[in-house]
């Protein structure tokens, strides 16, 4: 436990960040499937989650494993998945807009269109990639 605390408070994070993008990464497209998948995929954009959740995991078990990879293959993954969540973020804006009242009933259409904040749970699984990519290796 002391050499957690230690690496902790130096910021020694990086291959528990780099397992925390891979366990994100999955998580994340499994929901996101489901949920594209009531929606019946009705926008090709809706796939590029479910595509970036393997790439993601990949990563995130390369950055665990190797210091290089974490400086490497570990941002790239973790930039575009981030990348995605901002766009994903735009789409279900425009997404809520489009319902009938669109944003004029806005408590109607955010609790039964696209949700508003699950695309942002995809930049966190980014920023803690990027973040780990950049921190100190554990001891």
């Amino acid at each position: 436990m002391k050499q957690a605390e230690r690496n902790l408070r130096e910021g020694r994070l990086q291959r528990t960040l780099s397992l925390a993008t891979a366990a994100g990464s999955a998580v994340t497209a499994a929901e996101i499937y489901l949920e594209h998948d009531r929606a019946g995929f009705g926008n090709r954009t809706m796939w590029w989650p479910v595509f970036l959740g393997p790439v993601g995991l990949a990563a995130g078990i390369a950055g665990c494993s190797s210091p290089r990879l974490a400086h490497t293959a570990l941002p790239m993954a973790s930039a575009a998945i981030t990348a995605n969540g901002l766009q994903g973020t735009y789409l279900h804006i425009r997404g809520i807009a489009a319902k009938p009242g669109g944003w004029r009933m806005a408590r109607y259409n955010i609790e039964l269109g696209p949700p508003l904040f699950a695309p942002l749970l995809m930049c966190m699984v980014g920023a803690a990639g990027l973040l780990g990519s950049v921190l100190r290796r554990e001891q």
